[in-house]
């Protein structure tokens, strides 16, 4: 089984990706220069809007589902560059006019530095509008090497769980570079992915300038978590037709993101030194959540809400009592890029509501 990154758990099935598991907004546009827009609202952090005012206009952005790229022009990128691949070479790219990312989050990277007319193939996890009428390269979560090699890339972003290996190899033997990258489980990674993107696409600056917005993005969401209590949060990974129930631990990613928040993981705080375990009434019990946390396919694939509650355990937890979950769409939720802050925005608000 696979997931988001790329949506599916390469940590714990497959290895739970956690760079697989699964966040931008962001209005059509394109171009790339060192001013910002922010993502989220446009507000001082010293006096930043209410969560609630900030949940809302974020939510409407990622009910868009579209991409707000860098003001200004588009980068030209300055080649060749030499960068390390995380699969140990060292990579030369000498040509970005045919970008093909085999994963959503690096594609939404690649798009928001002002490159998208530059991309000509997508990963099934790449689901935002600008996307959407490219060719897919990937069956199921596998690429097709075949697939690939027809669109005649010039450099190819993958991420250190795509495969098979066979098709990756197939590709480079065809001598079209491919750049490797770690995944990204946490809300440092955004900034040495994008940095690491930019680089390998000879704009840097467009990457300095898209780190600098999203960490603006992201101080203004954490200005707005309220002062007192720390929620807790379980973050549970469900696939209700495969019979894949998780909760998150330690290194899952939504560990990262609930403490962004104000608040704590539960899984983490009950001693979960995983990314995801097998979930059980009795550690559910233990563990007390106030909120829980979900992928809207997940909480989808069990009947909503109301099948969520009949699993064993839920309806013990203050969580499960009061129907408190907070399901985030799939590629967004663990997708660490640029729409991460406004994932943030949305977590203040209604893990901090009561």
């Amino acid at each position: 089984m696979r997931m988001s990154g790329r949506s599916r758990p390469s940590l714990a099935c497959r290895g739970l990706a956690a760079a697989g598991l699964a966040l931008a907004l962001l209005t059509a546009g394109c171009g790339a220069g060192s001013s910002s827009t922010s993502t989220a609202a446009d507000t001082s952090p010293t006096s930043p809007a209410s969560a609630s005012a900030r949940a809302a206009l974020a939510a409407k952005q990622l009910a868009r589902n579209t991409l707000v790229p860098l003001e200004g022009k588009a980068p030209t990128p300055e080649l060749p560059v030499t960068v390390d691949s995380s699969d140990g070479r060292k990579v030369t790219v000498a040509d970005a006019s045919r970008i093909l990312p085999l994963n959503g989050s690096v594609a939404e990277i690649v798009f928001t530095l002002g490159l998208g007319d530059r991309v000509v193939g997508r990963d099934i996890t790449a689901t935002f509008a600008e996307a959407a009428k490219l060719p897919q390269v990937t069956k199921a979560h596998d690429v097709s090497a075949e697939s690939v090699l027809s669109l005649r890339p010039t450099v190819v972003l993958a991420d250190t769980d795509t495969g098979p290996r066979e098709a990756i190899d197939q590709i480079r033997d065809a001598g079209i570079p491919v750049v490797v990258l770690d995944p990204a489980t946490k809300l440092a990674d955004v900034s040495t992915r994008t940095t690491r993107i930019a680089e390998a696409l000879g704009v840097p600056a467009a990457g300095k300038a898209l780190n600098a917005r999203i960490a603006e993005d992201l101080e203004k969401a954490r200005a707005a978590v309220p002062d007192g209590s720390r929620p807790k949060v379980a973050f549970l990974y469900l696939r209700g037709s495969a019979a894949v129930y998780l909760m998150g631990g330690r290194g899952s990613g939504a560990d990262s993101l609930i403490e962004a928040a104000g608040a704590v993981d539960a899984g983490v705080e009950t001693g979960l030194d995983k990314p995801f375990t097998p979930l059980t009434s009795e550690a559910l019990v233990k563990a007390r959540p106030e909120v829980i946390l979900m992928m809207d396919k997940g909480l989808e694939s069990v009947g909503g809400i109301d099948g969520l509650v009949d699993i064993p355990g839920i309806r013990e937890t203050p969580a499960g009592l009061d129907r408190r979950v907070v399901s985030l769409e799939d590629g967004v939720l663990l997708g660490f890029g640029p729409r991460t802050p406004l994932v943030i925005d949305i977590l203040v608000d209604r893990v901090h509501r009561t």
